[in-house]
């Protein structure tokens, strides 16, 4: 299941950016994987205190979000999907911007993080089950 953690300034959360982020971040799935993709993404968003997110040893002056999005590892090389990592982060970055302002488009920290078969699982088992 495609998850997305989002970090931004606390500041920067208006009631509105909340569902934009939602909603542009599931559309940046399904212009990479389809239409199939979107009753799978989920996206959680962090909002922290300007505060207490430092860059270079300071309190951050820029918004900079962050954006993680797991996945399973071969969800990043399925044939006929050419450059998803790629795809993936400009889609994401385009996403980020949209909801948040082009302002922040320099900032956007995209992480893609792969996890391995077998290192997940849903209801107490591993997706995708073990081969039998």
């Amino acid at each position: 299941m495609p998850h997305f953690q989002v970090r931004v300034h606390e500041e920067e959360l208006d009631g509105e950016v909340e569902g934009r982020l939602i909603r542009s971040l599931t559309e940046a799935l399904v212009q990479v994987y389809g239409e199939r993709a979107r009753a799978m993404a989920v996206v959680e968003i962090f909002g922290v205190p300007r505060q207490r997110w430092g860059v270079g040893g300071a309190p951050a002056s820029v918004h900079a979000p962050l954006v993680s999005l797991h996945v399973r590892e071969a969800a990043l090389s399925l044939p006929g999907i050419s450059d998803a990592p790629g795809r993936l982060i400009r889609a994401i970055t385009d996403a980020v911007a949209d909801a948040c302002g082009q302002s922040v488009r320099d900032h956007v920290s995209v992480h893609l993080i792969g996890v391995p078969a077998g290192r997940s699982g849903v209801g107490g088992a591993i997706d995708p089950p073990p081969p039998s």
